[in-house]
């Protein structure tokens, strides 16, 4: 089978515990397209910020086949692979084209997510790495270095942070 399939759909299938690379090998043996987003998320490690890459949903991997052709039986024993998502036990449940295409266009070839629409201050952001984690704040100012600072409200007095912008996550 190949991607150009017209009656092919996407599908979620869920991992073995670090089966992801075993299950991408096996499944491409077998002539079935898949799709696994990364995100690069930013930590502090020894005093630096270092970057580490990890799927954006970990446990699954997106995979295309058509389900007419009876082959979704025999990816569910790949290796590597659990089963796929059903809601009805007769056949997986196709996922919309829409959501994967979106996420595709997201990402670069190698299936990392790029960055995140940029950012200008006043911009309302939740801090995702760091002791700041999961406050929300608005940008005050954004460096010639592309660092961003922001203004905290701690024990009643206004604190400025400098963050890196791979610290946080722009909120609508």
């Amino acid at each position: 089978m190949t991607s150009t399939d017209t009656m092919a759909r996407w599908f979620a299938g869920q991992l073995k515990p670090n089966g992801l690379a075993q299950a991408e090998r096996n499944l491409a043996r077998q002539g079935i397209e898949t799709f696994c987003p990364w995100t690069v998320e930013a930590r502090h490690r020894n005093g630096r910020m270092t970057d580490r890459s990890r799927p954006l949903f970990p446990g699954y991997v997106f995979l295309r086949l058509n389900p007419e052709a009876g082959l979704w039986r025999a990816v569910n024993s790949t290796r590597g692979l659990t089963r796929l998502v059903q809601t009805d036990p007769r056949a997986p449940t196709p996922l919309p084209d829409a959501l994967i295409e979106g996420l595709r266009a997201r990402c670069d070839a190698q299936g990392r997510l790029e960055a995140a629409p940029s950012l200008e201050p006043g911009d309302r952001v939740r801090v995702i790495a760091g002791p700041f984690a999961d406050l929300v704040t608005r940008i005050e100012t954004i460096g010639e270095d592309a660092r961003i600072r922001v203004l905290f409200d701690l024990m009643n007095r206004k604190v400025a942070i400098d963050l890196d912008p791979r610290q946080v996550h722009k909120l609508d």
